[in-house]
């Protein structure tokens, strides 16, 4: 059986590129610029799940995504995090945040409504991430 995304994951994201195994992709938030990494292995749910040389490819796409987002956005700090409290697949959450950003310093979760894009803004935050990435 093919590898399956989540469905709210598909919901709440856009694909921006593939770094082999692993989808990069962006949350529909305008308010943050907020990458989700998703390695396509079935039931993998922790990071040990994954094969060795697996864990090690997304650790490392993890920490270049988060170089480079924090070079684009020049953003305060760089939040980096697995949960899978409310999506059980495994994904990185890869969040560029500023000091007067939405939540800040509070976790992004919960902070008023997700603000999606027009075409344009959507557009535009695509080409400058795949520009990085």
């Amino acid at each position: 059986m093919a590898f399956q995304l989540d469905p709210r994951l598909a919901a709440d994201t856009v694909s921006v590129t593939q770094r082999g195994a692993i989808d990069i992709r962006m949350m529909r938030d305008a308010r943050y610029h907020w990458l989700v990494l998703v390695p396509q292995i079935d039931n993998a749910v922790e990071w040990f799940d994954l094969p060795d040389v697996a864990a090690r490819a997304l650790f490392t796409t993890a920490q270049e995504s988060a170089q480079r987002l924090q070079a684009l956005t020049r953003a305060d700090k760089m939040n980096i995090a697995a949960f899978g409290n409310m999506v059980a697949q495994l994904h990185v959450h890869v969040i560029a945040r500023h000091k007067d950003d939405a939540a800040w310093p509070a976790p992004v979760w919960g902070v008023g409504d997700a603000v999606d894009f027009d075409a344009a803004g959507l557009k535009d935050r695509l080409i400058a991430l795949r520009g990085i990435l």
